[in-house]
């Protein structure tokens, strides 16, 4: 898997469809904006396979593919752990096969020891926050922010089918064909 995502136009099934595969890096939220402008035909699904990444960078390019009206899509081999969730929930019409497997945990915000514990905590605070609102925006269930907030950062927390559903991270959980 790459180390940084990587944006690709390829056929699937006789229509163009948009994939991001890989770790989701500072910066890449730029780089997707810049790729989009050099399309002429803008694909309406987006298929995901990320390990995650940056929440910011995660949120911005999930606005970017609600702005428009971008579908999300998840094979069965796919993964979308960690931030990747929040670009999924963006789909106008987000679709995973039940075996796709898409993970939450806690955000980690890297070590700083020079911040006073009650900044940092408000630091964290208001990103999950925004992290809420942005679900909240996108039609998911704040909800989902639970088991995530339970599992340790260096943990994985894999959502069921069911979960998937309930919390309206899938719209249609099945074989995207």
């Amino acid at each position: 898997m790459p180390d940084r995502l990587t944006f690709a136009t390829p056929e699937w099934q006789g229509e163009t469809v948009l994939t991001l595969t890989g770790r989701i890096a500072e910066g890449d939220a730029m780089r997707f904006s810049d790729y989009l402008e050099t399309l002429e035909t803008l694909p309406s699904q987006a298929y995901l396979n990320s390990p995650g990444g940056s929440v910011s960078d995660a949120l911005t390019i999930g606005r970017a593919l609600r702005a428009r009206d971008m579908n999300t899509v998840m094979s069965a081999s796919d993964i979308c752990l960690s931030a990747c969730p929040y670009i999924l929930a963006a789909g106008v019409s987000r679709i995973a096969d039940a075996d796709a497997m898409i993970g939450v945990h806690q955000h980690y915000f890297g070590q700083n020891t020079v911040l006073p514990a009650f900044v940092a905590v408000e630091q964290i605070q208001r990103g999950q926050g925004e992290v809420m609102s942005y679900l909240q925006e996108m039609g998911v269930n704040p909800l989902m922010m639970q088991p995530a907030l339970m599992t340790p950062s260096d943990e994985i927390y894999l959502l069921t089918p069911a979960e998937r559903s309930t919390y309206r991270l899938t719209t249609t959980d099945g074989d995207p064909e």
